[in-house]
């Protein structure tokens, strides 16, 4: 176990950069080797994510959590930066959903991409490693590294690989998160040069500008612009309808699946943490902003005729639910909420947890759909369909799983997320957690009136598609088949999932001042 606890995240990490450079190694005519040695390549991280999930629920959560599997090596000294890593119940399962949606993109994009094939999978693994980065880094430095390497290959996704306005779309997501990162690279020097460290854990343990919410704010804001972009909240979301429409199916999916989740990350890994005053203190505020953009998002879906940017103001709406658990949890922090509630601040922050997972499947799962309706009729409109349950039979019945995942049905995982935000949100701030209940009624509506009945019901176009749409073939199946199944087994059975960000969410509160009985 020693050689597993000491490298599993090492090879985790570099095991796609090492693909990536072996793609780019073979030549640009032999397509189906890249195609295969790619998605061979990305199983292996899939594969040890999954025993590390396994083996810390195992192992470590029955004592208590904690970072393990962490190596700490002197990087630039003269920086005091350190090749610092490590993975905790937070981290392990967006871990395995990192590998999990990189492998099924893969998979899919081997029978959709026809053209620079060597260049997009060598993109697409270069970004899963960056991911994985963010997600083990415990460096200020090492993770700013992995965020920003992150940014440049979705530029390029968009930008070669995405539909006709891809060019505005891929400058506008990168100029949004660039604004973003230097804003946190100026809050992250600050921190430095309070503290005289990088590393998180320690910035943890020292809190800088704890007795100086004027200081501590300042950097707050700082750290707290580059994540709400990212996550995208409002009103920082612009960028994010754009980006996904113009997106490749692949790429969109891993920007909803995981991008999205290096944001919410972010709040919980640095700033809950290392400015737990500040946190607490705006707390209200990350409230005011999850509940508009559960409402907002959800309305404007209403208003959506192209399928994809429908799903794509479904994020911001999902993502808001994010933002509410964490906001109630920092406001029960700042003692305004009497009696004091530890155990709701806890539930809401397993409910924020929880919803970056189940989002990540949920939605992956929906942009995969769109992606295989749009290669056969080239179009998203919703009006251009109707009628497809009869003639998409197996198309219908997955969309349907994934959508009423979407709008939360009891049964399957999305209700669990939504059940816990809110359980620990009207705790705290009942106002607020009832006014974002009017999300979860429209979420509903937009599902069921803009999606199902325009697309599904109604009378079938004979005289425009005839036999120009047919069922979901064998890959396509075998894409989503694994995204349901984990629909299913979370709706029914989330508590293997929940101990972990229980866990998290305990040790997250303890350390920022809560006393758990």
């Amino acid at each position: 176990m020693a050689f597993f606890d000491r490298w599993v995240l090492t090879i985790i990490l570099f095991w796609p950069l090492l693909a990536s450079i072996w793609v780019l190694m073979l030549p640009k005519e032999k397509e189906d080797q890249i195609r295969r040695v790619s998605i061979w390549m990305s199983v292996v991280p899939l594969v040890l994510s999954a025993l590390l999930f396994v083996d810390y629920g195992a192992r470590f959560l029955p004592r208590g959590g904690g970072i393990h599997y962490d190596v700490q090596v002197t990087w630039i000294p003269q920086l005091r930066a350190s090749y610092h890593i490590g993975a905790d119940a937070l981290s392990v399962p967006l871990i395995f959903l990192t590998a999990l949606l990189t492998t099924l993109s893969l998979y899919y994009s081997a029978r959709v991409i026809k053209h620079r094939v060597k260049e997009y999978f060598f993109l697409f693994l270069l970004l899963e490693t960056g991911m994985f980065g963010v997600f083990m880094a415990l460096d200020l430095v090492l993770f700013y590294v992995f965020w920003e390497v992150g940014l440049v290959p979705m530029f390029f996704l968009i930008g070669i690989w995405g539909h006709e306005n891809r060019m505005y779309a891929s400058l506008k997501f990168f100029l949004y998160t660039l604004v973003g990162s230097v804003a946190m690279l100026l809050a992250f020097l600050a921190l430095y040069f309070h503290a005289g460290t990088f590393d998180i854990v320690q910035l943890a343990e020292k809190r800088p500008f704890a007795d100086d919410i004027f200081k501590a704010s300042l950097v707050f804001f700082g750290i707290f612009l580059g994540l709400a972009i990212k996550v995208p909240s409002w009103p920082f979301h612009t960028w994010l309808p754009d980006a996904h429409t113009e997106a490749p199916t692949a790429g969109s999916v891993i920007l909803a699946g995981i991008l999205l989740k290096l944001g919410a990350y972010g709040f919980l890994r640095i700033l809950l943490p290392i400015l737990p005053t500040a946190f607490a203190y705006w707390g209200f505020l990350m409230v005011i902003l999850g509940v508009i953009s559960i409402v907002y998002g959800a309305f404007v879906c209403m208003a959506q005729t192209d399928l994809k940017r429908l799903i794509a103001y479904s994020s911001v709406s999902h993502m808001g639910y994010v933002m509410l658990g964490l906001g109630a949890a920092g406001v029960a922090l700042s003692g305004k909420v009497v009696p004091l509630s530890p155990d709701s601040a806890a539930l809401a922050m397993d409910g924020a947890m929880l919803q970056m997972f189940n989002h990540g499947i949920i939605t992956g799962a929906l942009f995969f759909l769109v992606g295989i309706l749009y290669e056969r009729a080239h179009t998203r409109d919703l009006t251009a369909f109707g009628g497809l349950s009869g003639k998409l039979p197996y198309y219908y019945g997955i969309f349907m799983v994934a959508g009423f995942a979407s709008l939360g049905l009891p049964g399957l995982a999305g209700f669990w997320s939504e059940f816990f935000v809110f359980r620990g949100a009207f705790d705290i701030v009942r106002v607020w957690a009832a006014i974002g209940v009017i999300g979860v009624v429209v979420t509903a509506g937009y599902i069921l009136w803009r999606i199902v009945a325009n697309v599904f019901l109604g009378e079938f176009n004979e005289e425009r598609w005839g036999d120009k749409l047919w069922d979901m073939e064998g890959y396509e199946k075998a894409t989503l088949w694994p995204l349901v199944l984990i629909m299913f087994i979370l709706g029914l059975y989330p508590t293997p999932l929940v101990n972990f960000f229980n866990q998290a969410a305990v040790e997250l509160l303890t350390k920022a001042g809560f006393m758990f009985h």
